[in-house]
């Protein structure tokens, strides 16, 4: 059963919009003095996965955390006619957004596939980034340079179900199934290695954006995106202080593959977070928030 959380700290109400080359985008912020920091949530999910991070580091700094085109409450565009749903994409909606609304450089956080669209918006952008901290960054095992290390029947496996997921019918009908609250919960507990972080206020946050108009479309145009670049890519062209933080529990970006990246002279230090899943800042928000306030300090 999905306990409730009663300990979380409160969520900021205070959405705000901002307009990003025409299209409307959700984001939040607490605290208005102090450096500048913003979150980056990962794959399916939206600024409020980072709630519980949020007005903790808001105490002393100016946070923000922003939906990317295409997740949460933000635009939907249909991809490939209105708009190409790349790390590219996204480095430039977040450099954009750290000029028209924090208004100064900041350092950028990122959980999942959120971690490569900071690494993307400092190798692109690096006038407008201080520090770089990545959370269980997305090791895009799917990717067509990497197709070849797998397996042979995960290799066929994946390009089968991205060619058949090409159909639209047959992708929407597997979101559909997909975008459930059983479903959601399920995968939250593979993701989570602590079970009572599963919550239903969590699951909510998840699903609500799925409802959306144009989500499956952009569900479908990313899960069919194998190209663009691979962390490894952009790890060693960082020019700014970069940390990688990884839950050791994590069952899909696996800590082996995180520990190798350590060994790039850009990067100042690995932190293993010990029992601990895919989404630290949200499962251990104790253990995360103070390694993030005080990498932010320090790098202003």
């Amino acid at each position: 059963m999905v306990q409730s959380s009663t300990q979380n700290p409160i969520i900021p109400e205070d959405e705000k919009t901002w307009h990003w080359q025409g299209y409307p985008i959700t984001y939040s912020h607490c605290g208005d003095t102090g450096p500048a920091v913003v979150l980056v949530h990962g794959f399916g999910a939206s600024w409020r996965h980072w709630r519980k991070n949020l007005p903790v580091l808001g105490k002393t700094c100016r946070c923000y955390a922003l939906d990317l085109i295409g997740f949460g409450g933000s635009a939907k565009p249909i991809p490939k006619q209105e708009i190409d749903y790349t790390f590219e994409t996204w480095g430039q909606q977040l450099a954009d957004f750290c000029r028209e609304v924090v208004g100064s450089p900041a350092v950028l956080v990122g959980n999942s596939i959120g971690c490569i669209v900071v690494m993307q918006t400092a190798v692109d952008y690096p006038e407008w980034v201080l520090g770089v901290a990545a959370l269980n960054c997305s090791l895009r095992l799917l990717h067509e340079r990497k197709q070849g290390n797998l397996p042979w029947y995960r290799r066929v496996g994946a390009n089968a179900m991205q060619r058949i997921l090409t159909n639209k019918a047959i992708g929407s009908f597997f979101f559909a199934q997909i975008a459930k609250p059983r479903t959601v919960k399920n995968i939250l507990l593979q993701a989570y290695h602590r079970p009572e972080a599963v919550t239903e206020e969590l699951i909510e946050l998840l699903l609500k954006p799925a409802q959306d108009k144009g989500a499956v479309d952009v569900f479908l145009a990313f899960t069919a995106y194998s190209q663009g670049p691979l962390p490894e890519d952009l790890l060693p062209r960082l020019t700014c202080p970069t940390i990688l933080l990884w839950g050791t529990k994590d069952p899909w970006e696996k800590i082996e593959i995180g520990q190798e990246w350590a060994n790039y002279p850009t990067v100042n230090q690995f932190i293993p977070l010990e029992g601990i899943g895919h989404c630290p800042q949200d499962e251990a928000p104790e253990l995360v928030n103070p390694i993030l306030e005080e990498f932010v300090l320090r790098n202003n």
